[in-house]
């Protein structure tokens, strides 16, 4: 592929009506779609055309994504897997990303930001953005708490080294030179990966496990 080709993309949605419709909306942010509508269609589509990404929606007729993420992965190793899911709990997240997902994002997201978050997994990135605190979550072991640590970019590990340090938003953004926005969100998307609720959550388990003594992208205990 050149690059002045679009990324190939294949979606997979339940929902025949939605998947047509959501295909060309994503074209116009520069990808090109190939959309299915069964587990069964999107590793099919994924053999033929082995494309950039493969976004699939977690709940479908003939299964569940997750379980089906191995089967991608054996099908193209080069294909990035985002699932777009109804649920926003974090054992599934942890769970997709052990299997390998390199994203993991809420239904209800607006074209544009789902747009953005294919981009920012061409990039290398794995990007989880679902609402948090709508179910209790299981503490990880410590084996657990570093394959998660290992999905934080390096700015989400700047942010939580800062928050081990007690530092809040404004010290935060002081210190990294970006704007108070940006801390936030950074904040968000470790609280999202580490599979917890709050700062004080994602300070205590960071220092628990040692996290920040890893370096980034390596996990212990495997």
């Amino acid at each position: 592929m050149t690059r002045t080709e679009p990324p190939e993309v294949v979606l997979c949605d339940g929902h025949a009506v939605v998947a047509e419709a959501l295909a060309p909306a994503l074209g116009g942010h520069g990808f090109l779609v190939r959309p299915v509508t069964t587990l069964a269609g999107a590793l099919a589509a994924v053999r033929d055309c082995g494309p950039r990404v493969l976004v699939v929606e977690r709940a479908l007729p003939d299964g569940d994504a997750l379980a089906a993420l191995p089967s991608f992965a054996a099908a193209a190793p080069g294909t990035r897997v985002v699932v777009l899911t109804g649920a926003a709990d974090g054992a599934s997240v942890r769970r997709a990303l052990a299997a390998g997902a390199a994203g993991y994002l809420h239904k209800t997201c607006a074209v544009r930001d789902l747009a953005h978050a294919l981009h920012r997994v061409l990039d290398g990135e794995v990007v989880v953005e679902v609402p948090t605190g709508r179910a209790p979550r299981q503490a990880p072991d410590t084996a657990a708490a570093h394959a998660l640590a290992a999905h934080l970019t390096p700015r989400e590990r700047e942010c939580l080294a800062l928050l081990v340090e007690g530092a809040g938003t404004a010290a935060m953004a002081s210190g990294l030179g970006v704007s108070a926005t940006t801390v936030r969100t950074h904040v968000r998307a470790l609280l999202t990966k580490l599979g917890v609720h709050s700062r004080v959550e994602a300070a205590a388990l960071a220092v628990r496990h040692r996290l920040l003594s890893t370096p980034p992208g390596r996990a212990t205990g495997t």
